[in-house]
Order: structure tokens, then C-alpha cells, then sequence
């Protein structure tokens, strides 16, 4: 077992301690055993900077899109074979390969025990409808789907910022949020890069089809009842909080 593995493994007997503890002591959990939720935002609101802290709180698997995807063409599962093929082709992964490399990671990947947070998916009704009715025949339908709100004109500073850590996802600002070392990641050490596609043409066409095509689900999942919208034009540190108020932590 790697060092790694070791910390997730001595951090998810911790949290089982401290349930233990918060039982005998007469205290009920504040929020729910698992967390199953959807992460909503235009490129740059700050899912980046974001998932990673619910990963960590909950002990939960993060299934950013394109991380997802890349990992099973890498693995040369089914799935990815068929996805690659496609994308060779130039075309896009049918929402039915997605649901299903969805629920693979569900099944397979121990760090889904605690839940998920899903990023990236889904980003059209039909991908939202296809992707309820996938969880709720596995039995784990979504407790919530919070929405990043922020202003197209805020996204161009933040977005012409943003540095990445490509192993982790992680995201960081060069002025509203940076690495306490310049351009390497706070946690390994290693280097930072900027996105080829993080620039102000590239933004604007995300959010063209950010708009026509991700925006209605918002409405779809206002009228399940799990919905909750954050200002994500504050402070990391303010929407964190904020974030957590949503899901019934202070």
C-alpha cells in the first residue's frame, strides 16, 4: 500500500472515530452519512477550487468530467475504448457512456463509499434525467445540486489567472487565490500550469454554450427540491462557507 493510500486510509478510519464518539456522546451528525451531489458553474465560478474541499470534508470521490474520461481511455476499460474511438473520430461521448463510466466509478472506486461530487456532468437536461434515473436504480439518488452563481464579467480576470495542479485538479489564482509558493501546488510541491484554453476568446465561447446548453438544468433541478445557489463572486473562503450552509454544516 503507498503512502498515500495509507493517509486516506488512516483519514477514513478517523471519521469513523469520531461518528463512534459523537454516538456514544448523544450527538447527532449534522449532516448525512454520505454526500451525493452536483457541483453547477460556468468555467471559472471556482468548482476547481471547490470539489476538492468537499472531497476532502467528506471523505467522497470528486468525478470531475474530463478527469473521469481521460483515466478510462488511460485504463482501456470498455468504456473508454468505445469513448476513445469516438473522440478519434471527432465526435462527442454519447450521454450513455458517460452515465455508465458514472456509475463504473460508483462501483468500483472505494473513495465513492462516503459519496460524490460530480463536476462537469451533467451539462444538458437529458444528461441530468438519464443520470437521475441511473441513481436512483443504484439506490443513491442526489441529495443536492449547488450552483456557483457569478457574473460573466467577473469569469475574464479569474479566468486569465487560474493555474492548475494537472494531477489533482486543483486550482488556484494568481491574485484572488495563490499558492503560498509561486506557480507549484500547495500540497505536493509540484509545478503549476496555466490552461492553453484559459483566455478571453475561449471563455466567451464556453459560456456561449454554458448558457444555452447547462443553464436549464438549474431550472430542472429547482423543481426536485435540491437546488441551492451560492454567490461565487465572494471570497474562496466565503463561498466554502456558504457551500457548507447548503448542505446543512456550519
Amino acid at each position: 500500500m503507498s503512502t498515500v493510500e495509507e493517509l486516506k486510509a488512516l483519514v477514513s478510519k478517523l471519521h469513523e472515530r469520531i461518528a463512534t464518539l459523537e454516538e456514544k456522546a448523544g450527538l447527532a451528525p449534522v449532516l448525512p452519512p454520505a454526500i451525493r451531489m452536483v457541483l453547477i458553474g460556468p468555467p471559472g465560478a471556482g468548482k476547481g477550487t471547490q470539489a476538492p474541499n468537499l472531497k476532502d470534508r467528506y471523505c467522497a470521490c470528486h468525478l470531475a468530467t474530463g478527469d473521469m474520461l481521460r483515466s478510462q481511455v488511460s485504463q482501456k476499460t470498455e468504456l473508454g475504448i468505445a469513448a476513445k474511438k469516438i473522440m478519434d473520430q471527432g465526435g462527442l461521448v454519447s450521454d450513455e457512456i458517460m452515465v455508465n463510466m458514472i456509475k463504473s466509478e460508483l462501483e468500483n472506486n472505494s473513495e465513492c463509499k462516503n459519496g460524490f461530487i460530480l463536476d462537469g456532468f451533467p451539462r444538458t437536461i437529458p444528461q441530468a434525467e438519464k443520470l437521475d434515473s441511473m441513481l436512483t436504480e443504484s439506490g443513491k439518488p442526489l441529495q443536492k445540486a449547488v450552483e456557483l452563481k457569478i457574473d460573466d464579467e467577473l469569469l475574464v480576470s479569474r479566468i486569465t489567472g487560474r493555474l492548475v495542479h494537472p494531477a489533482s485538479g486543483r486550482s488556484y489564482h494568481k491574485e484572488f487565490n495563490p499558492p503560498k509558493e509561486e506557480m507549484k501546488d500547495d500540497i505536493t510541491g509540484e509545478p503549476l500550469i496555466q490552461r492553453s484554453d484559459d483566455n478571453v476568446e475561449a471563455l466567451q465561447k464556453r459560456l456561449i454554450t454554458y448558457h444555452k446548453q447547462t443553464e436549464p438544468i438549474v431550472a430542472y433541478y429547482q423543481k426536485t427540491g435540491i437546488w441551492a445557489g451560492v454567490d461565487a463572486s465572494q471570497s474562496p473562503k466565503k463561498v466554502w462557507s456558504d457551500i457548507l450552509k447548503c448542505l446543512g454544516q456550519k
